[in-house]
């Protein structure tokens, strides 16, 4: 008997808003890689499929490599809710020897369940879940922690990834300039045809670092561990501590215990922490995030429709994908910004929530007509060599119309 992995998206995935709008669930950056990935690497079973939206998934840029061979009815699959972190818990679900239901606070985190038992729930996509529990497993309860909302990922963030680098052994392949300092560098390592300018400095002494294949760190930058910056990205200057750099980004400035999701920029002075940025996020100079209240109290977010109460005292902002902030912008503690946002009222601080697709320009919300926010988004994705095709398109119109009461709210009723 073989066992299988299938990796689901949570039917909350709204709760993560903006962050989840245009990627599955299982796409999302966290740690040193993505969540899927994440459960690929603490499983190591071969992926069955992935169930998700179904337009998130065909716009999908770094889908999970499917397993060959097709399982046999009695194969078991083991099923995880990508939102759920692989911890000690794994135990029970990998040596249970009955098909069970594993759940964490009343949250389905996972199941072992034989193939011929599972193929009616297949292909449900954001339905799966609800298919999953209706099968009656045995339920068992697990204490498992989730990504329940956009502030969990800051939450768990640094630690996840503290674990997910000092897991790697550690290498130098690309080049390293004889002046740039490396401190411990037994828990650094620069991947092939990376380079680490003169004046740069690793610091690894409070958690690892990896810099992957083809990214830059420029002089006068100051890289802290634990800390990822992303293949092909650049580091052009500044501090960068606790963080994830998805992939392609240029980033400047300062930056802490923050996550970018990949090809976005911040080229210029300003902070940004505790936050995770979208794809295809420019940030203008002097772009700042404010991550602590006056008062020192705990930071309340806009999320599912509402605010809530993030319990932290740390909490920046969630950035959708293909945002634009203007030279100065302020975003307070706490802050949503909505995907295809463009805020340009430098010197004030933003609304702490911006619907998708909303123009801010200090002082009125105006909607951003579809037709010229999808040629600027051509522009943009055609900077790093990609072109959007018919899924991109097809996902960012469903999205439009889908937030459209919410902007309306928001907004005037007129368009620029």
């Amino acid at each position: 008997m073989r066992r299988f992995l299938l990796l689901y998206e949570d039917p909350r995935w709204e709760q993560l808003s903006p962050l989840a709008d245009l990627l599955p669930v299982p796409g999302l950056r966290f740690g040193g890689s993505t969540l899927g990935r994440r459960w690929l690497a603490a499983l190591g079973a071969p992926l069955l499929a992935v169930e998700a939206r179904p337009l998130a998934l065909a716009a999908w840029r770094e889908p999970l490599p499917l397993a060959t061979d097709r399982p046999a009815a009695d194969d078991e699959v083991l099923v995880a809710n990508a939102t759920a972190l692989p911890g000690g818990w794994l135990a029970a679900l990998v040596e249970q020897g009955e098909p069970a239901l594993f759940v964490a606070e009343g949250r389905p985190v996972a199941a072992r369940v034989p193939l011929r038992t599972l193929e009616p729930c297949l292909g449900a996509g954001a339905d799966f879940e609800g298919r999953l529990t209706a099968l009656a497993l045995t339920r068992v309860d697990v204490a498992a922690e989730t990504l329940a909302w956009p502030w969990d990922f800051v939450k768990h963030g640094v630690a996840a990834l503290e674990a997910d680098l000092g897991a790697r052994p550690a290498r130098l392949e690309g080049a390293v300039d004889p002046n740039a300092a490396l401190l411990e560098r037994s828990r650094i390592t620069v991947g092939a045809d990376a380079r680490v300018d003169p004046f740069a400095v690793l610091d690894a002494r409070r958690g690892p670092i990896l810099i992957e294949r083809g990214a830059a760190v420029r002089a006068h930058s100051l890289i802290e561990g634990p800390c990822l910056i992303g293949a092909g990205s650049q580091v052009l200057g500044g501090v960068v501590r606790r963080s994830t750099v998805g992939p392609d980004c240029r980033v400047a400035g300062e930056m802490e215990d923050t996550i970018w999701q990949g090809w976005g920029n911040k080229r210029h002075h300003g902070f940004v922490g505790h936050s995770v940025v979208g794809e295809w996020v420019n940030l203008g100079a002097l772009t700042a995030t404010s991550d602590l209240k006056n008062n020192y109290g705990p930071v309340r977010v806009w999320a599912a429709g509402r605010e809530h109460d993030s319990g932290s005292n740390k909490v920046g902002s969630f950035i959708g994908a293909h945002v634009k902030t203007g030279i100065g912008t302020l975003l307070t503690t706490g802050g949503s910004i909505g995907v295809g946002s463009n805020l340009f009222g430098g010197g004030r601080f933003a609304p702490r929530r911006v619907p998708a697709f909303v123009w801010w320009d200090g002082e009125r919300a105006l909607e951003h007509r579809l037709a010229p926010f999808l040629a600027t988004a051509a522009i943009a994705m055609g900077r790093r060599g990609i072109t959007p095709g018919p899924a991109d398109e097809a996902l960012l119109k469903a999205l439009f119309a889908a937030s459209a009461p919410e902007r309306w709210q928001a907004v005037k009723p007129q368009a620029m």
